[in-house]
């Protein structure tokens, strides 16, 4: 029997996930969130680090909460704040780097991903 990592994801959620970054504004904006780490920012500090903001900012955030990247949260009354799902990201990270050189004939030491 198979033994399934669960953090392994499939090559259809990785697709529908690299194509949620296929924007540069919405890369931008996933940036600026993991720059400003686990407390994440202000939908309107956002806006203004990224350069995007109002409904196409609203748009991109949708997009990336959709596909698991962000999460958005209520602070206070109307405050919005969002950060980045680093679980996800990492996960997106290690399903390209999972096996690396794993068909080479002569693996690099240097690429220790594992």
């Amino acid at each position: 029997m198979k033994h399934v990592d669960p953090t392994d994801i499939s090559l259809e959620i990785a697709a529908s996930t690299f194509a949620a970054l296929g924007s540069e504004q919405r890369l931008s904006v996933l940036r600026c969130l993991v720059r400003a780490g686990n407390e994440g920012l202000s939908i309107g500090e956002l806006g203004q680090r990224s350069g995007v903001t109002g409904s196409t900012l609203t748009h991109h955030m949708k997009i990336l909460a959709q596909a698991g990247l962000v999460t958005q949260k209520k602070q206070g009354r109307s405050i919005i704040c969002a950060a980045v799902a680093f679980d996800a990201v990492h996960d997106l990270s290690n399903f390209l780097l999972k096996e690396c050189c794993a068909d080479s004939t002569s693996p690099d030491k240097d690429h220790d991903h594992g």
